[in-house]
């Protein structure tokens, strides 16, 4: 799978039970930044607050 150019392996993502896609751990750190959306899997320690809105931009 290809998103933004980027080749996925098999381990750097999945399907949610609602079908979105879920990046792991380990495309987060491939990627090398925090997109700040709060990501279910975010490596750099992003938390979501009640003035953070996300940053659709980023991605």
């Amino acid at each position: 799978m290809k998103i933004n150019n980027l080749e996925l392996e098999d381990d750097e993502f999945y399907y949610s039970q609602e079908g979105y896609i879920v990046f792991t751990e380990k495309y987060l750190l491939k990627r090398g930044h925090c997109c700040e959306n709060a990501c279910k899997h975010c490596p750099y320690g992003f938390k979501k607050t009640k003035k953070t809105k996300p940053n659709f931009k980023a991605l």
